[in-house]
């Protein structure tokens, strides 16, 4: 485990080779964190199945997943699948059959991981940047198409809190409308929370929001009262989910990579 800290946080982000019993075909394996302690107050994250049992598909944390749209040959549906941050998969046995290689740099607070991917006709590198700076912690990723062919990509992280006292858990910067379901509403106060009678095995529900900019969250959080989140973009697709030990949200971010083309993106967390 790399560990970054100071004086209130302690920052836990996974070895993506020492430690890839914990990672699967599901998040991406560099810049993986783990867990968030504060230096007085214990853990701050949780997961599906934190403090239980773990599993990598589940995780707990702050993964990330570039899962939702693994690249392939058009030709060959049921041949090898590249997802980026994982490597080559065997989506039919959920199988990594090829990890992906990171180069791993540590200096005084940041974890840079850097990896190459080449597969059929997609060519690309990924940078992961973990940073720490007083009680924010900040995910920063770049990708590089380097290859010929044009990059779908679809990404967004999956930060895991542990549930709150009482049944209100975010409120958005942008407006949102919940459509009817036995999960969620609002809250006179404008956050978002859960029903009585939510399913108590998870939830999973998509917001229907019409943001113009970048999006930031306020959560409520059962050890520091509230925390906050901002990301750089403008969310596309954007669920949120929850069971009984804990509750996501998952902004996605959508670009058409062209070739040639370099982009970037982040999410600050702030503890």
């Amino acid at each position: 485990m790399y560990t970054l800290a100071n004086k209130e946080l302690t920052v836990s982000v996974l070895d993506p080779v020492a430690e890839r019993n914990l990672t699967g075909t599901r998040y991406c394996t560099g810049g993986y964190i783990y867990q968030i302690e504060d230096a007085t107050r214990g853990p701050l994250l949780a997961g599906p199945t934190y403090p239980g049992s773990f599993s990598p598909y589940n995780g707990q944390g702050i993964p990330d997943a570039f899962n939702p749209n693994p690249l392939r040959d058009e030709q060959s549906a049921e041949g090898p699948h590249l997802i980026i941050g994982i490597g080559v998969c065997d989506l039919t046995t959920d199988q990594v059959v090829a990890p992906c290689q990171w180069e791993v740099n540590q200096d005084d607070g940041a974890l840079r991981f850097c990896t190459e991917h080449a597969h059929q006709g997609w060519s690309l590198t990924l940078e992961r940047t973990i940073t720490l700076t007083d009680r924010t912690v900040r995910s920063w990723t770049r990708l590089v198409n380097t290859g010929p062919a044009y990059v779908p990509l679809r990404w967004f992280p999956h930060p895991f809190y542990p549930l709150p006292p009482g049944d209100e858990f975010i409120r958005l910067n942008i407006p949102v409308t919940l459509r009817e379901n036995p999960g969620y509403d609002l809250a006179p106060s404008g956050f978002i929370r859960r029903k009585a009678g939510a399913p108590a095995d998870g939830y999973f529900l998509a917001l229907d929001h019409a943001a113009q900019n970048n999006v930031s969250v306020l959560q409520k959080h059962p050890v520091l009262g509230l925390v906050a989140a901002t990301c750089s973009y403008v969310p596309a697709f954007f669920p949120i989910w929850g069971n009984t030990r804990t509750f996501s949200w998952e902004p996605y971010f959508e670009r058409l990579i062209a070739p040639g083309q370099t982009t970037t993106w982040w999410i600050d967390y702030d503890f």
